[in-house]
């Protein structure tokens, strides 16, 4: 099988039912990306440009491998590369490859794109070493975002599958962020190997007294996981909190994450009270709101941290503060 047997395209609407056969292949019915599977929806969201995607299509209109960037952050400067895979029978072949070069080269010519964003899985560490490829950077860790069902066809993992989050900036936008003394050491470190700058003063301020919380969360079911935005803040953070996280413990979820934003004097508040209740560091995330995110995860069995398997010495730092981090929370 050489690169004759196909070719590497931008995505048609009539490659629809080819990625969603695609993606049954290999996920079955459980991608959490449920627009994969519908090829109208696929078609509406690449005319809006929410979805940038390339297929390799065979001589005979198979599609045998996806990638795409699309939006999946709060703010829409950022687009993920992502939704990417190969049939089985085509994985000894250049093409994820070569979809990823064509990802990295249409990129700084999107219309809007200031960020690229990478979830690259732990199971192994292809993805990752990709990413270093075309200058994506380590800032996150999420730990045991997938379930291992997603992987069973590949039988690629033994556990829940972390994820390390690796960003490039396209458009600089250096701004000041507030990080509280207890993650000073981790959260410089993180900076230092950044590529955009930022000012890092101490959060000491306390949560406003005026204005009500507001939060929004998006939970995936097969995943056992919750994500929770955190858009504004006030006195009653921690009673709202509460009830959100009562509503997602009855769903189930094994994972919660929380999004906060780094431009906010009083982040360091909101941090103290997801410690006090079970949560931990999971990195930065690069203009997530348009200013610094900054992720906080809650994990409610004992992570996987026997199938994270990392790339770069800096993936394996960033690690250890967090892992040390949920060794101080099993403590008590």
């Amino acid at each position: 099988m050489n690169s004759s047997d196909y070719t590497i395209d931008l995505f048609r609407p009539e490659d629809g039912e080819g990625v969603a056969e695609l993606f049954r292949e290999v996920y079955g019915e459980e991608y959490p990306v449920k627009i994969v599977y519908n090829p109208e929806q696929l078609s509406i969201g690449v005319e809006r440009g929410d979805y940038v995607p390339f297929v390799a299509r065979t001589k005979g209109n198979r599609i045998v491998g996806f990638s795409s960037l699309y939006h999946s952050a709060p703010y829409k400067g950022i687009y993920e590369v992502g939704l990417s895979l190969v049939a089985p029978d085509y994985r000894n072949t250049p093409i994820f490859g070569l979809l990823s070069r064509q990802i990295i080269k249409v990129a700084p010519t999107t219309p809007g794109l200031e960020v690229l964003f990478l979830e690259a899985v732990c199971n192994h560490t292809i993805t990752q070493k990709a990413g270093i490829m075309f200058k994506l950077i380590d800032t996150t860790i999420e730990i045991d975002l997938m379930p291992a069902e997603a992987y069973e066809n590949e039988q690629s993992a033994s556990g829940r599958v972390s994820t390390l989050n690796m960003f490039r900036t396209f458009v600089h936008k250096p701004h000041i962020v507030y990080v509280p003394e207890v993650y000073r050491e981790c959260i410089r470190y993180i900076y230092d190997g950044f590529d955009d700058s930022r000012t890092i003063l101490p959060s000491t301020e306390p949560l406003p007294a005026d204005g009500l919380t507001k939060m929004s969360t998006e939970i995936f079911d097969f995943a056992q996981l919750a994500r929770v935005a955190i858009h504004e803040v006030g006195a009653n953070f921690e009673a709202a909190f509460d009830k959100e996280e009562k509503h997602i413990n009855d769903r189930h979820c094994q994972v919660i994450q929380v999004w906060l934003n780094l431009s906010w004097p009083w982040v360091g508040e909101i941090i103290s009270i997801l410690r006090a209740r079970g949560f931990f560091l999971g990195g930065i995330l690069p203009s997530w709101f348009g200013e610094d995110g900054l992720l906080m995860q809650k994990v409610l069995s004992k992570p996987n941290w026997e199938g994270i398997n990392l790339y770069t010495d800096r993936a394996k730092h960033i690690l250890s503060f967090i892992r040390d981090e949920w060794e101080e929370n099993a403590k008590r």
